[in-house]
C-alpha cells in the first residue's frame, strides 16, 4: 500500500482528520489517498501497467468487484494493477469537491511512472482503467492538460497521463441530455450542477485533443444508468482528434458496470477484446 500524498502536502484539502468508512465492500469515505500494488507474476511479467479505479457515482468506491477484481484478471495476462482509492468529493476535509479525485489519480499515475525502474515495468506502458464513475476519473485523467497534482516535490516533473485508457460503463459527459444524475451531484455538487459552463468543464468529450492516449470503450445498449452515448460522444471525440488507435463496443445486454465474468451473451468476449486490443496497439507484448 502506498500513500499518495506527503504528510502536510495533500492540496485541496482543508486539514481535517478523515477516517476509512467501509461498509458492503465500498469504501464510503477514504481517509488517505493510496494505491494497492497487485505485480503480475516474475515468469508472465510483461512489464505493461493499470491503474484500476473503482467506480460508485462519486459516492463510494466498489473496490473489490470493481478494483480488486479487476487487478486480479490484469495479473493473468501478465499486466500489473494498482487499484486507486481517491477522495471522494463529499470529504469533509476536501476544499474543492470537482478536482480532489482527478488530483489524486493523477499524483497515482506520477507515482507508479517515477518508480518504473524500481518495479521493473515500462514508464511508457502504463495504462488507466475505470468503471462508471471510476471511468469518469479515467477519462479526466487522460484528457485534462492541466497539472493538478503538483506539490513541489520530485513527482512535479513526472508526467501524469496514461499511456492507454480502458473504460467500462464509463460517465463520461455532465450533459442532462445523456449524464448519470447521482454523479453529476456528486461531483459537481447540489449549488453548482445546474451551471452549464462549470458542467461542461467536466463533460470530457468536449475537451479531448490529440494527446488523449488510445482508448477502450465497453458498454451495454440496456445499461439503465449510464447511457451508452456516453462512449458514443467520446469515441466521436476521439476520432475527431485523431486518436485513432481507439476502440468501441457497445453490447446489447449487460446493464451497468459490467464484470470481468458472468455476463450474458456476447458481452461475455469483452475481457478477450481489451486483450487483444492492448496487443494489437502495442502496449501488450
Amino acid at each position: 500500500m502506498v500513500l499518495l500524498w506527503p504528510e502536510g502536502k495533500m492540496p485541496n484539502s482543508r486539514g481535517v482528520e478523515v477516517h476509512d468508512s467501509i461498509a458492503r465492500q465500498r469504501i464510503w469515505m477514504v481517509g488517505q489517498p493510496r494505491i494497492y500494488a497487485f505485480m503480475a507474476t516474475k515468469s508472465e511479467q510483461t512489464g505493461t501497467s493499470v491503474l484500476v479505479i473503482p467506480g460508485g457515482g462519486y459516492i463510494k468506491q466498489a473496490y473489490e468487484t470493481a478494483g480488486i477484481t479487476f487487478a486480479k484478471w490484469l495479473n493473468s495476462l501478465g499486466i500489473n494493477a494498482f487499484v486507486l482509492l481517491h477522495r471522494n468529493p463529499a470529504s469533509p476535509d476536501v476544499e474543492e469537491s470537482s478536482t480532489a479525485p482527478t488530483m489524486d489519480a493523477q499524483r497515482a499515475i506520477k507515482w507508479i511512472r517515477s518508480n518504473a525502474t524500481r518495479l521493473g515495468i515500462d514508464p511508457n506502458r502504463i495504462g488507466v482503467m475505470g468503471c462508471s464513475a471510476g471511468g469518469h476519473v479515467s477519462a479526466c485523467v487522460s484528457t485534462v492538460a492541466d497539472d493538478m497534482a503538483s506539490v513541489g516535490d520530485s513527482l512535479d516533473s513526472v508526467a501524469f497521463r496514461p499511456d492507454f485508457a480502458i473504460l467500462v460503463s464509463p460517465v463520461i459527459s455532465m450533459s442532462d441530455a445523456i449524464v448519470h444524475r447521482g454523479s453529476k451531484l456528486c461531483l459537481l455538487g447540489k449549488d453548482r450542477a445546474s451551471d452549464k459552463t462549470f458542467a461542461d468543464r467536466w463533460s470530457m468529450e468536449l475537451h479531448v485533443n490529440a494527446q488523449n492516449p488510445p482508448s477502450l470503450m465497453i458498454h451495454a445498449s440496456d445499461d439503465p444508468a449510464v447511457s451508452p452515448l456516453n462512449s458514443v460522444r467520446f469515441y466521436e471525440a476521439l476520432m475527431a482528434n485523431g486518436v485513432k488507435k481507439s476502440s468501441l463496443h457497445i453490447f446489447p445486454f449487460g446493464k451497468h458496470s459490467i464484470a470481468v465474468r458472468n455476463q450474458p451473451g456476447s458481452t461475455a468476449h469483452w475481457p478477450q477484446i481489451a486483450e487483444d486490443w492492448m496487443r494489437e496497439i502495442g502496449v501488450l507484448k
